[in-house]
């Protein structure tokens, strides 16, 4: 059964709606710990839209479950990671105008500077993951540059899920999944461990959470959506049920 990173990122983006206090991130952590999170994730994004520093601070210091720090690979998020020394750091793409990340980084383009990056992570002791799109020239790249984890992004397999019946068994969920489960093969062959996120939810993370070798879905947004109406404790839980209730899609 694959672990559960809680991404609690929008419990920043309800406090800062108001620019008060509530609800506080370290709170929403220990909510999602006592639900069974295995991992903790947030984003700190330049800008600081949501999660900010003082955040990062206390739940580096309240978090008893491995604190994963999503951010981009810049000299600035590099500095701080190496200072706070979370457990995981992973590197992902960053645009000013977007919602939410959009597509996995490219690693490829950028592979010395991201060498450079990955090295002074992983000599701080901090594991580095990085958010790769299911393509095999990416994490090839990926190895290249000395990550450990690769995080498939699975909002493309989750907007096909969606606007094709929400059924895995559907031609193109189906080949979705194939190449997702194929990219997976690579990360392994390539001695890396495999992990996958980006718009996973209730109804469309089993498919997701049978493949081979899976270690970690991160999960956010469905999360703390549903805790509006059951608790973050519960919506953790429940999640938790979803993922251990798997098995691959056999032919229909």
């Amino acid at each position: 059964m694959p672990l559960l990173g809680v991404n609690i990122d929008h419990v920043a983006t309800l406090r800062q709606a108001r620019r008060g206090s509530e609800p506080d991130p370290a709170r929403a952590a220990a909510e999602a710990e006592l639900g069974g999170a295995d991992v903790i994730t947030v984003h700190l994004r330049e800008d600081r839209r949501h999660i900010n520093d003082d955040d990062l601070r206390r739940l580096k210091e309240a978090v008893e479950v491995k604190l994963n720090l999503e951010m981009a690979a810049t000299a600035e998020m590099v500095a701080i990671a190496c200072r706070l020394k979370p457990e995981m750091v992973t590197l992902v793409p960053e645009g000013r105008q977007e919602i939410t990340t959009e597509g996995g980084l490219d690693i490829a383009g950028q592979i010395e500077p991201l060498m450079e990056k990955i090295a002074r992570l992983t000599d701080a002791g901090i594991l580095v993951s990085v958010f790769v799109d299911a393509d095999v020239f990416q994490i090839e790249a990926a190895c290249t540059v000395g990550a450990k984890v690769c995080e498939i992004h699975t909002g493309p397999y989750a907007h096909i899920f969606n606007t094709r019946g929400r059924d895995c068994h559907a031609p193109e969920v189906a080949a979705e999944l194939a190449r997702i489960r194929e990219a997976s093969a690579v990360i392994r062959e390539l001695g890396m461990v495999f992990n996958a996120g980006h718009a996973l939810n209730y109804h469309n993370v089993q498919p997701i959470a049978a493949l081979p070798h899976v270690r970690e879905l991160h999960i956010g947004h469905s999360i703390v959506s549903r805790a509006v109406f059951t608790g973050l404790r519960e919506a953790v839980r429940e999640m938790k049920a979803r993922i251990a209730v798997t098995t691959e899609p056999s032919e229909p």
